[in-house]
């Protein structure tokens, strides 16, 4: 079985969740993807999205399998400027307001400069509103006090802030001496860590992969269409490596990979999702099976959009995602661990 690469591995994610990318603002990070399979030395294509397709040919190049991990985040734009200098928001992706209440953040204008902040409610003063505990954390609610002397919106224009500017979410990475990772943006960095990390494997043990595997990075999913074009007609197996999520009900947790047998688009494939399991059992890979009622992925987007496809989920678990997210090295590892096992099978017939 393949030794997990660590320091690699968590190098990548701090890497990543420190680069900011909201969905529809990726070119960044889009970047450190490009550079880091340029050093892999690994042929890549980006499509008019902007998501980026490595290639690593394969004895069999008739039926071909793809992975994919997204790099695209939650995040917020520029709702308005009001008149007192700060800013309302209009969230990117699925969260809820108070997962970032009290986040520092980083505005986006178009020129490029960037100007920090904070997400606060506006009644967060508690010596002055007496609803400040109790008022809803919502879009109206909710707003940026921006770190400049602004006192109205055309102080706040003149720093080149303005409608449509994205708002990134600081990551707070951290990793503890008991093996935790903490960070924003886990969903789905870790994931892309974990698909560098197996490309880099791949070279450098020189491994000739039974069928040509493509990794599909992608910087839409978080806003339901990311992995779901320009997808190889010979492209035969799809699996989508993303987050496990945790909480009350839920098999998964931070130390095992997740294999998702259902999410809210329907059933998995199971022969691909049986197929998964039986690698764990093989290879004393330690895996939860799990279904997630909340939830899709890039391998569910492709399916609606009519790949014919079979398609799995699996990926480390996350403890509460889309907010202050949480991992550990051992689902790391287990999840490097299937992914290494999974493209040096053969495929299920």
């Amino acid at each position: 079985m393949k030794q997990f690469n660590e320091k690699r591995t968590v190098t990548l994610l701090e890497k990543l969740v420190k680069t900011p990318s909201p969905s529809g603002f990726t070119d960044k990070v889009m970047q450190v993807i490009r550079e880091e399979l340029t050093s892999i030395k690994v042929p890549f294509v980006q499509t008019n999205k902007g998501a980026i397709i490595a290639t690593v040919k394969g004895k069999d190049d008739t039926r071909h399998r793809l992975l994919t991990a997204h790099v695209d985040t939650l995040g917020a734009m520029v709702k308005e400027v009001k008149s007192d200098g700060r800013l309302k928001l209009a969230m990117v992706g699925g969260f809820n307001w108070n997962a970032v209440e009290g986040e520092y953040c980083r505005i986006h204008t178009a020129s490029g400069k960037e100007v920090r902040g904070t997400i606060l409610m506006h009644q967060t003063t508690v010596h002055v509103y007496r609803n400040a505990g109790i008022a809803e954390r919502s879009a109206e609610n909710i707003e940026v006090r921006i770190d400049e002397k602004v006192k109205n919106a055309a102080d706040t224009r003149a720093l080149g802030i303005e409608v449509g500017d994205f708002v990134s979410f600081d990551a707070r990475f951290e990793t503890t001496e008991s093996g935790f990772i903490k960070s924003r943006h886990l969903d789905d960095k870790a994931s892309t860590a974990l698909l560098l990390d197996l490309l880099w494997t791949i070279k450098e043990e020189n491994v000739e992969l039974p069928h040509t595997t493509h990794f599909y990075i992608s910087n839409n999913e978080e806003i339901g269409y990311g992995g779901n074009s320009n997808i190889p007609q010979e492209t035969v197996e799809y699996i989508a490596v993303d987050m496990g999520a945790i909480g009350d009900g839920q098999s998964s947790d931070e130390f095992t990979v997740s294999i998702c047998a259902k999410d809210s688009s329907g059933p998995y494939h199971y022969g691909l999702t049986r197929h998964l399991t039986a690698l764990c059992e093989k290879e004393n890979v330690p895996f939860k099976l799990d279904i997630y009622p909340y939830y899709g992925s890039d391998a569910s987007a492709a399916i609606r959009a009519g790949f014919d496809v079979k398609h799995a989920l699996f990926g480390p678990g996350i403890e509460s995602s889309h907010a202050l997210e949480r991992t550990h090295v051992d689902s790391l590892r287990a999840t490097a661990q299937l992914l290494y096992a999974y493209v040096n099978s053969d495929m299920m017939d």
